[in-house]
């Protein structure tokens, strides 16, 4: 049981990170961070060779860098970057396009839903619910860390964390 511990880490933080923008439109740091730093920790547990985990470290650090300009350029939540960075230390160079394009459709759709859902005339009793009247502000952003953590959560499976973890079930 204590062997796929790593894919519950992972998938939760997912979970929570996708339920917690889409209600504060925040990512907390200390999720971020946790993933990360978790990934560091079950690399060496999991048989991962000191090669590969640089390799994931450098998807890591290249998405934080493209993550860091898209917010700055003020496309995405400086949350979304982090997390993005975070979730592509598990992912790896071999998914991340895969990843990458996935989170884009989702945060297409999720985009175009909520353009819609900011269309349509609210009823009274929800605006007193903050975030169902954050989401509906035409002035905020678009939760997209729940986009990416969807994403995550399809393409781990295919990603040699993954079959790790489950090479030592």
């Amino acid at each position: 049981m204590l062997s796929i511990l790593p894919i519950v880490v992972f998938a939760a933080a997912m979970i929570f990170a996708g339920i917690r923008d889409l209600t504060t439109m925040t990512i907390p740091n200390w999720l971020t961070l946790g993933l990360a730093l978790t990934f560091f920790a079950v690399a060496p547990i999991v048989g991962m060779p000191l090669a590969e985990v640089g390799l994931h470290a450098s998807a890591g650090f290249a998405l934080l860098l493209i993550g860091m300009a898209l917010f700055a350029m003020g496309w995405i939540g400086g949350g979304d970057a982090k997390f993005v960075a975070a979730a592509s230390l598990w992912i790896g160079w071999g998914e991340a396009l895969p990843y990458l394009l996935v989170a884009s459709i989702f945060g297409g759709a999720l985009t175009m839903l909520v353009l819609f859902y900011r269309n349509m005339p609210l009823p009274a009793f929800l605006f007193r619910v903050n975030w169902i009247a954050r989401l509906h502000d035409r002035k905020e952003g678009v939760p997209y860390g729940l986009a990416l953590a969807a994403a995550g959560l399809i393409v781990f499976p295919d990603t040699d964390v993954f079959r790790m973890v489950i090479s030592l079930g």
